[in-house]
């Protein structure tokens, strides 16, 4: 990225957000891993956004959304580009009460955490799924985040996004492709904010239903280590963790990646992993569950970048 395409983004902005040049990616993901941004932009605003995407796509720098990167490996070269973070979108709020609960508005950057809890307050159900996900909205609606309880597509009406060009779409629940991980919308667009419908419910069943939730998870998954959560989707009928284990392959390492004693579909920056280390075991966990079972399996986690 030369001087003047640097001035044209910061232009776009015009003081509403900030932008960091050569920004680690590391520093913005759950696994610690990745190399360097060319531009790291957090518009401060959905007119920023729009003025910064458009800038993009008339000078052909390439742009896409980062949200909590809890579900996201960048790889050792780090990333040519801006990445465009939303944290500064963060707004949740009712718009309309309704006979059976109330429709609520989410910009794209409020955490999953911030929506469970905002829900119950209001005594709102629906979102119980969410107890212990991390994440954004918007990474939530890309890849139709949830857990036995449910998922986004149970609740969500609409979802409203900047193009590549800087325009503003809007899908209904249909038109996102909503399925098991993963949506139809475009890898293009920025998801800036969504609109649930959300059914009232006791705050104290609420409450019991993620506090069951939260314990499971708690019993059977890794924590104070960097992680992205389960690094393969699971296949039909059955689950990614325990073809894994079958393999007799928990603890095995790359350099610093490993796959947790704990759970074997977590795979963890157990000490100073590279993207490369952690792709090296992704492979090999691939290949001895195709050798043992016949199964290949998906990566639910999303890899971006280039090597160095």
């Amino acid at each position: 990225m030369n001087d003047e395409d640097k001035q044209a983004l910061s232009d776009a902005l015009a003081g509403d957000g900030e932008i960091q040049w050569d920004e680690p990616m590391s520093r913005h993901t759950t696994l610690r891993i990745g190399g360097p941004v060319d531009a790291y932009a957090a518009p401060g605003s959905l007119a920023a956004l729009e003025r910064l995407r458009a800038t993009c796509n008339l000078r052909g720098i390439k742009s896409r959304a980062f949200g909590s990167g809890s579900n996201l490996l960048v790889r050792d070269g780090g990333l040519r580009g801006c990445a465009i973070s939303l944290e500064r979108l963060r707004d949740v709020r009712i718009e309309r009460r309704h006979d059976e609960g109330a429709d609520l508005w989410l910009e794209a950057g409020a955490s999953t955490g911030k929506v469970l809890s905002f829900a119950t307050r209001e005594n709102l159900g629906g979102v119980e799924f969410l107890g212990g996900v991390p994440g954004t909205v918007g990474g939530g609606m890309i890849m139709n985040a949830g857990t036995y309880l449910g998922e986004f597509k149970d609740v969500t009406t609409e979802v409203h996004a900047v193009d590549d060009k800087g325009a503003r779409v809007v899908r209904d629940n249909a038109g996102c492709g909503f399925r098991y991980r993963h949506s139809d919308i475009p890898a293009t667009d920025v998801v800036t904010g969504a609109r649930l419908r959300l059914k009232t419910r006791p705050r104290a069943e609420i409450e019991q239903a993620v506090r069951e939730l939260r314990d499971r998870r708690k019993s059977r998954e890794p924590h104070g280590v960097p992680n992205a959560g389960s690094i393969f989707k699971n296949p039909p009928n059955d689950f990614a963790g325990r073809l894994i284990e079958q393999c007799d392959l928990k603890g095995r390492r790359v350099g610093g990646a490993e796959v947790s004693p704990v759970h074997a579909n977590w795979l963890v920056n157990a000490d100073g992993a590279t993207a490369r280390n952690f792709l090296a075991l992704v492979d090999i966990v691939r290949a001895a569950v195709v050798e043992r079972f016949g199964i290949t399996l998906e990566l639910e986690v999303k890899v971006v970048g280039e090597d160095l």
